[in-house]
């Protein structure tokens, strides 16, 4: 396990710059991917939407966690692609990530949980909105926040 501090970037997909998004889309393939055995499309089309933003924590030269905030249809916003590097989890790094995610949305906010996590986003506030499904093998549940609850 690494202990390491960290600074948060932002950056719509135009300001992404090559190595980083590289690096960005190895960590989202290397975890969601390989470490969880799980074939899917992770490059869906929506990482360069109007008005996506690309969250990330960076130490040591190197992204240690990523989100992606989009706006939906529906006027909620979700948080999604959400991952930590293996070295960094268990220090308070997706906790960190996700209150950035979070204080940077003004709306209700959804996310699409796996079901062995729904426990840990529901200490942020998130509520279970409905019954687990099966997303690329691995089981889900639907979230959502409320700012001010």
């Amino acid at each position: 396990m690494t202990t390491t501090t960290w600074t948060v970037r932002t950056a719509n997909f135009d300001e992404l710059e090559p190595r980083l998004l590289y690096e960005v889309l190895r960590l989202r393939i290397d975890v969601f991917v390989v470490e969880q055995a799980c074939a899917f499309g992770d490059l869906d089309g929506r990482d360069h939407e109007p008005g996506a933003i690309h969250l990330w924590l960076e130490g040591n030269d190197a992204v240690i966690a990523y989100a992606r905030i989009l706006p939906e249809p529906d006027g909620t916003t979700s948080i999604g692609r959400i991952v930590t590097h293996p070295a960094h989890r268990d220090q308070g790094v997706g906790a960190a990530l996700l209150h950035e995610a979070m204080a940077r949305i003004a709306g209700p906010m959804v996310l699409n949980a796996q079901a062995r996590l729904a426990g840990w986003y529901e200490r942020f506030g998130f509520v279970v909105t409905g019954p687990s499904h099966i997303e690329d093998g691995i089981e889900h549940v639907p979230m959502r926040h409320e700012p001010g609850h």
